[in-house]
C-alpha cells in the first residue's frame, strides 16, 4: 500500500492538473484547492512535505522560516532536514520569477504530482490573539498567520498542518482547521500490516488439490497446485494448513492461478536444532526456516517482547558463521534511544560505548552458551570467547558509506528508525551480506514516529513479495510464564 500523497485525512483531492494550464493562485478558482500551512516540525519531519500536497497550496509563515533557521546547526536527524528544506525553498524561490505574491508553481521542483502553488508570507500580519497567547512565541504567531489566512479566504479552506499536538489543540479552541501530516504513515492501521503469514482455508485440497504435482529437488519437496487462492499469494509467504497432517510451505512462485510452494524444514525436532536451540512454535519454526535461508538476504521480525526474536536470530547466525562458514562475522547494533532520562556521556571505545545498550546481546549469548551441557566449563569457556571473537557491536552513527562483505547484521529496535535511516542500513550490505531488522512496534520511543511511520513498518510494506526477501510476525510469548501474563494482562 502506497504512502499518500495528500497531508489531509479528509482532503478529497480531484485530479491532478498539468503545471502549465494551472493559473497562479491570484488568477484561479479557489473552490477545488485547499490552503495548507505548514508547521516547522513538518518540513522538519520530512522535507518533500512540500511536493506531498498534490493540486493544493501551502503557505510558509515567517516564524516557520526562522525555526528553520535555528535549527539548521548540527549533526542529527533533524537539522539534516531543515537544512534538505531550505535547500527546496531555495530551489523553488531561485526559478520563479520576480512576482513572489502571485505563488511560486511547485512543479518547478520537478514533481509532476505537485502542481499546487508555494505562497511566502511577504507582509506582516497584525492578528488579535487572545491574551492568553503570548504574540512572542513562535508557535502562536503561526496561528495567527492561520487565522488572519482564514478571514481572508473566504472561497477555500485554510488548514494549519503540524505535528505538535498542543499546536492542533490551540488552533482547534481558536476554530481554526488543523490536522497532523499523514504521508509518510505507510499504514493507516498497524493491523493492516503484512504478517508474512496465511493460513489456509479448510477444504484447501479438495479446491485446490486437483491437478496437483509433487517433485524433489536438492534435497527439498516442492507442490505445484491450482485454484483462485493462488493469485493473492506473495512471494516467501509462509502458508500453512492445521489439521490431522498439519502443512507448513513457503511460496516460490506465483503465476495467475498456479503457485509452487516448499516446504518447511521442522525446526521443532530435536534433531534440527540450531546452536542448541529448537523453534517452541509455529511462528518461530517459520522464522528459523526464514534466517537459515542463504537464498534469503533480507528477514524482518516482529513481535512482543519474549516471542524470541534476538535469540533465534543470534543462533542462526552463529551456526551459519562458525559451522557453515557462510558469513565473516556477525554485526549488531541498534537505536540508543533511552527510555528514561539519558545517563549522559559513556567512555571507552565505540564497542565499549555500545555495551549499555547491548543488554539483551549479553542475555541471549549467556543461553546460548549454556545450550551445550556436555563441553564443561573450560569447554563454554572457550566457546564463548570464540563467539565474542566472532560478534561485533557497531554504532549506528558511523555506518554511513560502509559496505558490509559476507556479514550477517542484525539491527535491533528497528522500530525506533525511520525510513530514511532504515534505507541508509539496508544499502550498506555488499555481497553475500545478510541483514535481519528486529522490532516490536508497540514499543516506539523516537519523537514523531508512529506505528504506521516507523522504518521497520515501511520496509516490512515496500520488501515483501521480494524473491529475497521474508518477513514473520512471532505471536507467541515464550520468555516464561510470568512475562507472557503480564503481558496480556498489564
Amino acid at each position: 500500500m502506497p504512502p499518500r500523497k495528500t497531508a489531509s485525512l479528509n482532503a478529497k483531492t480531484t485530479s491532478p492538473q498539468s503545471s502549465a494550464t494551472n493559473p497562479p493562485p491570484s488568477t484561479r478558482s479557489y473552490r477545488l484547492t485547499k490552503l495548507f500551512v505548514l508547521d516547522t516540525n513538518v518540513l522538519m519531519h520530512d522535507p518533500t512535505c512540500l511536493f506531498r500536497f498534490e493540486e493544493h497550496d501551502i503557505f510558509i509563515p515567517m516564524a516557520t522560516l526562522e525555526e528553520l533557521d535555528d535549527h539548521k546547526k548540527g549533526m542529527s536527524e533533524v537539522s539534516r532536514n531543515a537544512r534538505q528544506a531550505s535547500r527546496y525553498l531555495d530551489e523553488l524561490l531561485s526559478g520563479a520569477g520576480p512576482d513572489i505574491e502571485a505563488g511560486i508553481a511547485l512543479s518547478l521542483h520537478g514533481d509532476p504530482n505537485a502542481t499546487g502553488y508555494l505562497l511566502l508570507q511577504t507582509q506582516a500580519i497584525a492578528t488579535e490573539l487572545p491574551s492568553s497567547l503570548p504574540n512572542g512565541k513562535a508557535d502562536n504567531q503561526i496561528i495567527a498567520v492561520v487565522k488572519h489566512l482564514q478571514d481572508v479566504e473566504k472561497k477555500r479552506q485554510v488548514i494549519l498542518v503540524s505535528k505538535d499536538i498542543n499546536m492542533r489543540i490551540k488552533a482547534r479552541a481558536l476554530g481554526l482547521a488543523t490536522e497532523d501530516y499523514f504521508n509518510d504513515k505507510v499504514l493507516e492501521d498497524s493491523d493492516l500490516l503484512y504478517s508474512g503469514t496465511r493460513a489456509l482455508p479448510q477444504g484447501f485440497w479438495e479446491s485446490h488439490g486437483k491437478h496437483m504435482e509433487s517433485w524433489q529437488q536438492a534435497g527439498q519437496t516442492y507442490y505445484r497446485f491450482h485454484g483462485p487462492i493462488c493469485a493473492s499469494l506473495i512471494i516467501n509467504e509462509i502458508v500453512f494448513l492445521d489439521n490431522e497432517k498439519p502443512f507448513q510451505a513457503k511460496v516460490c512462485e506465483v503465476n495467475g492461478k498456479t503457485a509452487v510452494v516448499q516446504l518447511l524444514k521442522d525446526y521443532t525436532h530435536l534433531r534440527n536444532n540450531v546452536w542448541g536451540i529448537n523453534a517452541r512454535n509455529r511462528e518461530q519454526n517459520f522464522a528459523f526456516n526464514l534466517l537459515m535461508n542463504p537464498d534469503i538476504d533480507f528477514v524482518t521480525l516482529l513481535g512482543q517482547a519474549g516471542t524470541g526474536k534476538t535469540l533465534l536470530t543470534l543462533a542462526a547466525g552463529l551456526h551459519q558463521t562458525l559451522e557453515l562458514k557462510l558469513y565473516n562475522e556477525i554485526i549488531v547494533t541498534r537505536v540508543t534511544v533511552p527510555v528514561g532520562e539519558d545517563i549522559g556521556f559513556l567512555p571507552g571505545t565505540e564497542e565499549e560505548k555500545m555495551n549499555p545498550w547491548m543488554g539483551a546481546l549479553e542475555d541471549n549469548l549467556e543461553v546460548l552458551n549454556k545450550t551445550d551441557e556436555s563441553a564443561g566449563d573450560w569447554g563454554r569457556a572457550a566457546t564463548s570467547d570464540l563467539i565474542r571473537s566472532r560478534i561485533k557491536v557497531k554504532s549506528l552513527n558511523f555506518m554511513r558509506g560502509r559496505t558490509f562483505l559476507k556479514k550477517f547484521v542484525v539491527i535491533d529496535e528497528a522500530q525506533n528508525l525511520t525510513p530514511k535511516q532504515m534505507k541508509t542500513l539496508i544499502t550498506r550490505a555488499g555481497p553475500g551480506t545478510k541483514i535481519i531488522c528486529l522490532g516490536n512496534i508497540a514499543q516506539i520511543d523516537t519523537p514523531y514516529l508512529t506505528e504506521g511511520s516507523s522504518g521497520i513498518t515501511y520496509v516490512v510494506d515496500r520488501m515483501k513479495g521480494w524473491a529475497h526477501g521474508g518477513h514473520i510476525t512471532l505471536q507467541r510469548g515464550e520468555r516464561s510464564r510470568l512475562a507472557d501474563y503480564a503481558t496480556e494482562t498489564l
